[in-house]
């Protein structure tokens, strides 16, 4: 369960990330140009995302520690993004490669 917030939170930094105007952007896959050209959906499907990630963290910790599990992972993944983005070190494969650990990991030690 938590690796499945943490990948939504992901995806919905990234969906807003991507309608940032001063940001670097670069395209390499197809949706990241239709996130450019249609930002008002991008933007409400982003903040329906992080709602939804923030449900998740609450239905797996109570209020507060949910609450204070989803801002300081807002803060690490957006960190992140906003670091590696430009840089192009963020790529599917090694996307796909962490999260299928992460869920191995959680799916291990429950």
């Amino acid at each position: 369960m938590v690796t499945i917030a943490s990948l939504i939170v992901f995806l919905a930094f990234y969906t807003l990330y991507f309608t940032s105007k001063r940001a670097a952007l670069s395209y390499d896959l197809g949706f990241e140009k239709w996130m450019q050209k249609n930002p008002k959906q991008t933007k409400i499907t982003g903040l329906l995302l992080l709602i939804t990630a923030y449900f998740f963290w609450l239905f797996t910790a109570s209020l507060c520690c949910g609450t204070l599990l989803f801002l300081i992972q807002l803060m690490v993944i957006g960190s992140l993004i906003v670091i590696l983005t430009p840089l192009k070190k963020i790529s599917r494969i090694t996307l796909l490669i962490f999260f299928i650990t992460a869920i191995l990991l959680e799916i291990y030690y429950t």
